[in-house]
């Protein structure tokens, strides 16, 4: 029985899993642990690995930057990235040292969105924008049934902000401050400004028509530029109710019925596979390696 094998790399933990070739919709096993330094990691990844002879392809999911370049030198490489002992890191090629098999070398953004595209949210459009938003904001973009790269992947959580009128936080990207969706609009942004969880923050809280305000921005822009039929909101911050709600009632009012969308209702919407759709994205681009 031929397998497939998962790795949805996080900054925060591993999640690895095996799945047949021919129902990759059922995970056969799957482990997760924290994420350590890269060769401490990568030693646990394989020993998982080692338990199934018979893996075809693997697709791997990875927190970034990545180097996502086939012509690059450093492809495969993890990039300059605060998380200790990755910078610079060789992650596919340790796995190609470990079995020489075919390898999806992908961002955990475009891993989960893939899942949605094939089998979620997304199953019956073509062009989607998968937004996650919680430790970091990333974006994962499908045209025509591709997954959009240029010289590198995306960096749709960079882009630059119109600060709402009440916010007086400073901004928690390194990089842009207060300038950037990131840095005002990621989970940790919203526990810095308001000294407090999101979770704990009621929903008539004054966070949450700020939130909505930059999400609003940030898909007028991917609207504008990328045209998709569907965006697809992944990630912990949007699990609060009310969000998604004001997003939309924001986004319609940014707009300002410039350009022909769908009924909000299906143009904004929550990712299907919760929680399983990193891996079952990686599943998803392993086999398309076997096609």
């Amino acid at each position: 029985m031929s397998l497939l094998g998962a790795i949805e790399a996080g900054g925060t933990k591993f999640v690895v899993a095996v799945a047949n070739v021919d129902d990759p919709d059922t995970v056969i096993a799957r482990e997760s642990f924290p994420t350590l330094d890269g060769p401490t990691t990568i030693k646990q990844v394989t020993a998982f690995f080692d338990q199934y002879q018979d893996i075809a392809a693997i697709g791997i999911a990875a927190f970034g930057p990545i180097d996502i370049n086939p012509q690059s030198r450093t492809y495969g490489y993890v990039l300059d990235t605060p998380k200790r002992g990755w910078s610079g890191y060789n992650f596919l090629g340790a796995m190609q040292a470990w079995r020489d098999i075919p390898y999806y070398w992908t961002t955990d953004v475009n891993g989960a969105g893939w899942s949605e595209y094939v089998s979620g949210a997304a199953k019956d459009v073509e062009n989607v924008v998968y937004l996650t938003v919680g430790t970091g904001v990333g974006a994962g973009i499908i045209q025509h049934g591709h997954l959009l790269s240029g010289n590198s992947h995306p960096e749709a959580g960079h882009i630059m902000m119109r600060k709402h009128p009440k916010d007086k936080y400073v901004g928690h990207c390194p990089f842009h401050g207060d300038t950037c969706l990131e840095g005002l609009a990621s989970g940790p942004a919203i526990e810095e400004r308001w000294q407090e969880s999101a979770k704990s923050l009621p929903d008539d809280h004054l966070a949450w028509e700020i939130e909505a305000d930059y999400l609003a921005q940030a898909l007028v822009t991917y609207t504008t530029i990328l045209r998709p039929d569907r965006i697809i909101f992944g990630g912990g911050v949007p699990h609060r109710s009310i969000l998604l709600p004001m997003v939309r009632e924001s986004f319609a009012r940014q707009l300002a019925d410039y350009l022909p969308v769908d009924d909000l209702e299906h143009y904004i919407v929550h990712v299907e596979h919760g929680d399983n759709a990193g891996v079952l994205g990686c599943f998803y681009l392993a086999k398309s390696l076997l096609n």
